[in-house]
Protein backbone atom coordinates (compact mmCIF):
# COMPACT_ATOMS: atom_id res chain seq x y z
CA UNK A 1 0.00 0.00 0.00
CA UNK A 2 1.50 3.60 -1.14
CA UNK A 3 0.96 6.88 0.56
CA UNK A 4 -0.22 8.94 -2.45
CA UNK A 5 -1.03 12.45 -3.05
CA UNK A 6 -3.09 13.73 -6.25
CA UNK A 7 -2.63 17.35 -7.03
CA UNK A 8 -5.07 19.05 -8.69
CA UNK A 9 -6.97 22.53 -8.40
CA UNK A 10 -8.45 25.71 -10.69
CA UNK A 11 -11.37 24.35 -12.72
CA UNK A 12 -13.41 21.24 -13.42
CA UNK A 13 -11.56 19.69 -16.17
CA UNK A 14 -8.59 19.33 -13.46
CA UNK A 15 -10.63 18.17 -10.65
CA UNK A 16 -12.54 15.40 -12.01
CA UNK A 17 -9.67 13.52 -13.74
CA UNK A 18 -8.08 13.81 -9.61
CA UNK A 19 -11.47 12.36 -8.25
CA UNK A 20 -11.50 9.90 -10.94
CA UNK A 21 -7.75 8.54 -9.82
CA UNK A 22 -8.62 8.57 -6.65
CA UNK A 23 -11.37 6.35 -6.99
CA UNK A 24 -9.22 3.75 -9.64
CA UNK A 25 -6.31 3.84 -6.67
CA UNK A 26 -8.13 4.03 -2.99
CA UNK A 27 -8.41 0.39 -2.67
CA UNK A 28 -4.80 -0.56 -2.24
CA UNK A 29 -3.35 2.72 -1.02
CA UNK A 30 -3.88 5.71 1.18
CA UNK A 31 -5.06 8.89 -1.09
CA UNK A 32 -5.40 12.50 -0.06
CA UNK A 33 -6.18 15.16 -2.91
CA UNK A 34 -4.17 18.47 -2.68
CA UNK A 35 -6.19 21.97 -4.19
CA UNK A 36 -6.56 25.70 -4.19
CA UNK A 37 -9.46 27.39 -2.78
CA UNK A 38 -11.45 27.39 -6.27
CA UNK A 39 -10.90 23.41 -6.96
CA UNK A 40 -11.99 22.31 -3.83
CA UNK A 41 -15.14 23.69 -4.57
CA UNK A 42 -15.99 20.84 -7.35
CA UNK A 43 -14.45 18.36 -4.76
CA UNK A 44 -16.70 16.38 -2.82
CA UNK A 45 -15.81 17.05 0.58
CA UNK A 46 -17.33 13.75 2.37
CA UNK A 47 -16.43 11.72 0.03
CA UNK A 48 -12.47 12.31 -0.73
CA UNK A 49 -9.91 13.22 2.12
CA UNK A 50 -8.85 16.84 1.18
CA UNK A 51 -5.87 19.27 1.73
CA UNK A 52 -6.06 22.56 0.39
CA UNK A 53 -2.26 24.36 -0.81
CA UNK A 54 -3.42 27.91 -2.47
CA UNK A 55 -1.23 28.92 -4.89
CA UNK A 56 -0.89 32.21 -6.48
CA UNK A 57 -1.59 33.05 -10.27
CA UNK A 58 1.04 33.97 -12.11
CA UNK A 59 0.94 38.07 -13.09
CA UNK A 60 3.80 39.51 -15.49
CA UNK A 61 2.90 43.04 -13.77
CA UNK A 62 6.59 44.53 -12.30
CA UNK A 63 4.66 45.12 -9.26
CA UNK A 64 2.76 42.41 -8.80
CA UNK A 65 5.72 39.83 -9.31
CA UNK A 66 7.83 40.42 -6.38
CA UNK A 67 4.34 39.39 -3.44
CA UNK A 68 3.98 36.74 -6.16
CA UNK A 69 7.37 35.45 -5.78
CA UNK A 70 6.95 35.21 -2.33
CA UNK A 71 3.61 33.75 -2.43
CA UNK A 72 4.56 31.38 -5.14
CA UNK A 73 7.74 30.26 -2.77
CA UNK A 74 5.35 29.56 0.39
CA UNK A 75 3.30 27.49 -1.63
CA UNK A 76 6.02 25.21 -1.97
CA UNK A 77 7.10 25.16 1.43
CA UNK A 78 3.60 24.61 2.56
CA UNK A 79 3.38 21.72 -0.07
CA UNK A 80 7.04 20.34 1.27
CA UNK A 81 6.09 20.60 4.44
CA UNK A 82 2.67 18.56 3.79
CA UNK A 83 4.35 15.76 2.21
CA UNK A 84 7.15 15.06 4.70
CA UNK A 85 4.77 15.13 7.79
CA UNK A 86 2.73 12.48 5.99
CA UNK A 87 5.41 10.46 4.15
CA UNK A 88 4.08 11.01 0.73
CA UNK A 89 5.63 7.97 -1.79
CA UNK A 90 3.85 9.19 -4.83
CA UNK A 91 2.07 12.44 -6.50
CA UNK A 92 0.26 12.36 -8.97
CA UNK A 93 -0.44 15.87 -10.82
CA UNK A 94 -3.32 16.49 -13.23
CA UNK A 95 -1.83 19.53 -14.42
CA UNK A 96 -2.36 23.56 -14.14
CA UNK A 97 -0.40 26.10 -12.66
CA UNK A 98 -1.83 24.78 -8.90
CA UNK A 99 -0.05 21.64 -9.04
CA UNK A 100 3.61 23.52 -9.59
CA UNK A 101 4.48 24.24 -6.09
CA UNK A 102 3.22 20.80 -5.17
CA UNK A 103 5.66 19.11 -8.16
CA UNK A 104 8.45 21.19 -7.31
CA UNK A 105 8.30 20.39 -3.03
CA UNK A 106 7.83 16.65 -4.60
CA UNK A 107 11.29 16.64 -6.87
CA UNK A 108 12.96 18.42 -3.87
CA UNK A 109 12.04 15.11 -1.38
CA UNK A 110 13.07 12.72 -4.07
CA UNK A 111 9.41 11.62 -4.84
CA UNK A 112 8.29 9.53 -7.87
CA UNK A 113 5.87 12.15 -10.12
CA UNK A 114 3.45 11.02 -12.33
CA UNK A 115 1.41 13.59 -14.72
CA UNK A 116 -1.60 13.34 -16.27
CA UNK A 117 -2.81 15.52 -20.17
CA UNK A 118 -6.75 14.70 -20.40
CA UNK A 119 -6.26 17.22 -23.82
CA UNK A 120 -4.75 16.43 -27.21
CA UNK A 121 -1.97 18.94 -26.80
CA UNK A 122 0.18 19.04 -23.31
CA UNK A 123 -0.24 22.12 -21.33
CA UNK A 124 2.52 24.47 -20.47
CA UNK A 125 2.56 23.24 -17.01
CA UNK A 126 3.09 19.44 -17.58
CA UNK A 127 5.71 20.24 -20.72
CA UNK A 128 7.45 22.19 -17.45
CA UNK A 129 7.54 19.56 -15.21
CA UNK A 130 8.02 16.51 -17.94
CA UNK A 131 11.62 16.30 -17.07
CA UNK A 132 11.03 15.21 -13.60
CA UNK A 133 8.26 12.61 -13.95
CA UNK A 134 8.41 9.35 -13.83
CA UNK A 135 5.56 8.82 -16.86
CA UNK A 136 2.73 10.52 -18.24
CA UNK A 137 -0.70 9.85 -18.25
CA UNK A 138 -2.48 10.33 -21.83
CA UNK A 139 -4.96 9.43 -24.00
CA UNK A 140 -3.23 9.42 -27.03
CA UNK A 141 0.29 7.99 -28.78
CA UNK A 142 0.43 11.14 -30.65
CA UNK A 143 -0.31 14.06 -28.33
CA UNK A 144 0.78 17.30 -29.82
CA UNK A 145 3.76 19.09 -28.08
CA UNK A 146 5.61 16.40 -26.91
CA UNK A 147 9.16 16.43 -27.32
CA UNK A 148 10.68 13.54 -28.82
CA UNK A 149 12.66 12.79 -26.64
CA UNK A 150 10.14 12.36 -24.08
CA UNK A 151 8.18 9.62 -25.89
CA UNK A 152 9.28 7.08 -23.70
CA UNK A 153 7.51 8.42 -20.74
CA UNK A 154 3.71 8.65 -22.79
CA UNK A 155 1.89 6.01 -21.02
CA UNK A 156 -1.41 5.46 -22.99
CA UNK A 157 -4.68 4.94 -21.29
CA UNK A 158 -8.09 4.44 -22.09
CA UNK A 159 -10.16 8.21 -20.77
CA UNK A 160 -11.05 8.00 -17.39
CA UNK A 161 -14.82 7.64 -16.62
CA UNK A 162 -16.10 7.91 -13.32
CA UNK A 163 -17.43 4.12 -12.11
CA UNK A 164 -20.49 5.71 -11.56
CA UNK A 165 -20.94 6.51 -15.35
CA UNK A 166 -19.96 2.99 -16.22
CA UNK A 167 -22.66 1.97 -13.84
CA UNK A 168 -24.91 4.26 -15.07
CA UNK A 169 -25.24 3.32 -18.73
CA UNK A 170 -27.11 0.37 -18.31
CA UNK A 171 -29.47 2.53 -17.30
CA UNK A 172 -31.77 3.32 -20.33
CA UNK A 173 -33.08 6.89 -21.50
CA UNK A 174 -36.48 6.89 -20.96
CA UNK A 175 -38.57 7.68 -24.14
CA UNK A 176 -39.98 11.11 -24.58
CA UNK A 177 -42.25 13.27 -26.66
CA UNK A 178 -40.07 16.29 -26.61
CA UNK A 179 -36.54 16.51 -27.78
CA UNK A 180 -34.34 17.33 -24.84
CA UNK A 181 -31.23 19.26 -25.95
CA UNK A 182 -28.39 19.79 -22.87
CA UNK A 183 -25.60 22.60 -23.00
CA UNK A 184 -22.92 22.67 -21.14
CA UNK A 185 -21.22 25.96 -20.78
CA UNK A 186 -18.13 24.63 -18.88
CA UNK A 187 -16.38 26.99 -16.14
CA UNK A 188 -14.85 28.69 -18.89
CA UNK A 189 -16.76 31.27 -20.94
CA UNK A 190 -20.35 30.16 -19.75
CA UNK A 191 -21.15 33.52 -20.12
CA UNK A 192 -20.85 33.77 -23.88
CA UNK A 193 -22.57 30.38 -23.97
CA UNK A 194 -25.69 31.66 -22.37
CA UNK A 195 -26.55 34.03 -24.94
CA UNK A 196 -25.06 32.73 -28.02
CA UNK A 197 -28.30 30.60 -29.47
CA UNK A 198 -31.03 32.51 -27.43
CA UNK A 199 -33.33 33.40 -30.76
CA UNK A 200 -32.08 30.07 -32.07
CA UNK A 201 -33.95 28.48 -29.04
CA UNK A 202 -36.83 30.60 -28.73
CA UNK A 203 -37.80 29.59 -32.85
CA UNK A 204 -37.25 25.89 -31.97
CA UNK A 205 -39.62 26.12 -29.14
CA UNK A 206 -42.03 27.52 -31.36
CA UNK A 207 -41.98 24.97 -33.99
CA UNK A 208 -41.07 22.06 -31.85
CA UNK A 209 -41.65 20.24 -27.85
CA UNK A 210 -38.25 20.85 -26.71
CA UNK A 211 -37.06 21.00 -22.96
CA UNK A 212 -33.72 22.50 -22.27
CA UNK A 213 -30.76 21.31 -19.11
CA UNK A 214 -28.60 24.25 -19.38
CA UNK A 215 -25.34 24.09 -17.43
CA UNK A 216 -23.90 27.68 -16.05
CA UNK A 217 -21.96 29.28 -13.68
CA UNK A 218 -23.42 30.12 -10.52
CA UNK A 219 -23.65 34.81 -11.40
CA UNK A 220 -25.88 33.74 -14.88
CA UNK A 221 -28.54 31.37 -12.88
CA UNK A 222 -30.92 33.64 -12.44
CA UNK A 223 -30.51 35.51 -15.73
CA UNK A 224 -31.00 32.44 -17.83
CA UNK A 225 -33.90 30.98 -15.35
CA UNK A 226 -35.72 34.40 -16.15
CA UNK A 227 -34.96 34.09 -19.69
CA UNK A 228 -36.52 30.92 -19.96
CA UNK A 229 -39.49 31.86 -18.03
CA UNK A 230 -40.14 34.75 -20.17
CA UNK A 231 -39.97 32.61 -23.76
CA UNK A 232 -41.94 29.57 -22.04
CA UNK A 233 -39.51 27.03 -23.38
CA UNK A 234 -39.39 24.37 -20.92
CA UNK A 235 -36.11 23.86 -18.72
CA UNK A 236 -34.04 22.84 -16.22
CA UNK A 237 -31.07 25.55 -15.48
CA UNK A 238 -28.31 24.35 -12.97
CA UNK A 239 -24.97 25.37 -12.29
CA UNK A 240 -21.63 22.60 -11.23
CA UNK A 241 -22.67 19.03 -10.65
CA UNK A 242 -21.47 15.64 -9.79
CA UNK A 243 -24.64 14.02 -11.43
CA UNK A 244 -24.24 15.74 -15.09
CA UNK A 245 -24.38 12.14 -16.38
CA UNK A 246 -27.71 11.81 -14.97
CA UNK A 247 -28.61 14.31 -16.97
CA UNK A 248 -27.09 13.50 -19.86
CA UNK A 249 -28.51 10.53 -20.11
CA UNK A 250 -32.21 12.46 -20.59
CA UNK A 251 -31.03 14.39 -23.63
CA UNK A 252 -31.02 13.89 -27.26
CA UNK A 253 -28.34 15.79 -28.37
CA UNK A 254 -25.84 18.34 -26.37
CA UNK A 255 -24.30 21.39 -27.21
CA UNK A 256 -21.09 21.74 -25.17
CA UNK A 257 -17.50 23.44 -24.84
CA UNK A 258 -14.60 20.72 -25.55
CA UNK A 259 -12.92 20.02 -22.33
CA UNK A 260 -11.94 16.62 -22.10
CA UNK A 261 -13.73 15.36 -19.24
CA UNK A 262 -17.01 16.13 -20.71
CA UNK A 263 -16.53 15.26 -23.92
CA UNK A 264 -15.42 12.04 -22.65
CA UNK A 265 -18.63 11.23 -20.95
CA UNK A 266 -20.90 12.51 -23.50
CA UNK A 267 -19.31 10.02 -26.07
CA UNK A 268 -19.44 7.17 -23.46
CA UNK A 269 -22.67 7.70 -22.61
CA UNK A 270 -23.28 7.83 -26.67
CA UNK A 271 -25.30 11.07 -26.47
CA UNK A 272 -24.50 13.05 -29.92
CA UNK A 273 -22.98 16.36 -29.38
CA UNK A 274 -21.60 19.69 -31.33
CA UNK A 275 -18.40 21.02 -30.23
CA UNK A 276 -17.60 24.64 -29.63
CA UNK A 277 -14.48 25.17 -28.27
CA UNK A 278 -13.58 27.83 -26.17
CA UNK A 279 -11.71 30.34 -28.05
CA UNK A 280 -9.58 31.35 -25.02
CA UNK A 281 -8.60 28.06 -24.30
CA UNK A 282 -4.47 28.13 -24.11
CA UNK A 283 -3.10 26.91 -26.93
CA UNK A 284 -6.44 25.87 -28.14
CA UNK A 285 -6.36 22.47 -26.70
CA UNK A 286 -10.33 22.36 -26.78
CA UNK A 287 -10.21 22.28 -30.57
CA UNK A 288 -8.13 19.74 -30.88
CA UNK A 289 -10.17 17.41 -28.11
CA UNK A 290 -13.02 18.21 -30.30
CA UNK A 291 -11.25 17.63 -33.73
CA UNK A 292 -9.68 14.04 -32.47
CA UNK A 293 -13.57 12.76 -32.40
CA UNK A 294 -14.62 14.28 -35.24
CA UNK A 295 -11.78 12.47 -36.78
CA UNK A 296 -13.48 9.15 -36.27
CA UNK A 297 -17.03 10.32 -37.05
CA UNK A 298 -18.38 10.82 -33.32
CA UNK A 299 -19.22 14.34 -32.82
CA UNK A 300 -20.25 17.71 -34.96
CA UNK A 301 -17.98 20.77 -34.36
CA UNK A 302 -17.94 24.40 -35.40
CA UNK A 303 -15.71 27.75 -34.17
CA UNK A 304 -17.54 30.11 -32.09
CA UNK A 305 -16.55 32.67 -34.51
CA UNK A 306 -18.29 30.37 -37.29
CA UNK A 307 -21.74 30.71 -35.83
CA UNK A 308 -24.29 32.42 -37.84
CA UNK A 309 -28.04 33.56 -37.22
CA UNK A 310 -30.20 30.46 -37.42
CA UNK A 311 -27.16 28.27 -37.37
CA UNK A 312 -28.99 25.72 -34.24
CA UNK A 313 -32.55 26.30 -35.07
CA UNK A 314 -31.62 24.88 -38.58
CA UNK A 315 -28.81 22.01 -37.15
CA UNK A 316 -31.35 21.01 -35.09
CA UNK A 317 -34.12 20.99 -37.40
CA UNK A 318 -31.88 18.64 -39.32
CA UNK A 319 -31.03 16.44 -37.15
CA UNK A 320 -34.99 15.67 -36.28
CA UNK A 321 -35.61 15.50 -39.84
CA UNK A 322 -32.92 13.10 -40.58
CA UNK A 323 -32.81 10.95 -37.69
CA UNK A 324 -30.06 8.79 -39.17
CA UNK A 325 -27.76 11.26 -38.28
CA UNK A 326 -28.27 10.79 -34.89
CA UNK A 327 -28.34 7.26 -34.63
CA UNK A 328 -25.06 6.87 -36.69
CA UNK A 329 -23.17 8.94 -33.99
CA UNK A 330 -24.83 6.42 -31.51
CA UNK A 331 -23.80 3.70 -32.98
CA UNK A 332 -19.73 4.89 -33.65
CA UNK A 333 -19.90 5.94 -29.95
CA UNK A 334 -20.97 2.55 -29.03
CA UNK A 335 -18.32 0.73 -31.16
CA UNK A 336 -15.43 3.13 -29.70
CA UNK A 337 -16.14 2.51 -26.23
CA UNK A 338 -17.47 -1.15 -26.13
CA UNK A 339 -13.96 -2.32 -24.92
CA UNK A 340 -14.04 0.33 -21.96
CA UNK A 341 -13.44 -1.85 -18.75
CA UNK A 342 -12.82 0.24 -15.49
CA UNK A 343 -11.20 -2.50 -13.62
CA UNK A 344 -9.00 -2.63 -16.30
CA UNK A 345 -8.05 1.17 -15.96
CA UNK A 346 -7.70 0.73 -12.15
CA UNK A 347 -5.55 -2.34 -12.44
CA UNK A 348 -2.96 -0.84 -15.20
CA UNK A 349 -2.82 2.23 -12.41
CA UNK A 350 -2.30 0.52 -9.52
CA UNK A 351 0.43 -1.81 -11.30
CA UNK A 352 2.76 0.59 -12.72
CA UNK A 353 2.47 2.66 -9.59
CA UNK A 354 3.22 -0.18 -6.96
CA UNK A 355 6.82 -0.81 -9.35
Amino acid sequence: MKKITISTGGTGGHVIPAQILYDYLEYKNQIVITSDKRGINYLNKKKYKIKQIDVPKLNINIISFIPFLIKFILSILRSYLFLYKNKIEILISTGGYMSVPVCIAARFLNLKVFLFEPNLIIGRSNLFLLNYCEKIFTYNKKIKNLPKKMCHKNFVIKPLIRKEIFLSKKKLKQNSKLFSILIVGGSQGARKFDNLFNEDLIKLSKKLKIKIYHQTSVKNLRELKNFYISNNIDFHVFSYTHNLHKIIKKCDFAITRSGASTINELVFLETPFLAIPYLYAKDDHQFFNAKYYVNKNLCWLVRENNISKNFLYKFVLNLIRNKKLIIQKKKNMHNFHKKYDWKLNSSQLNKLLSK
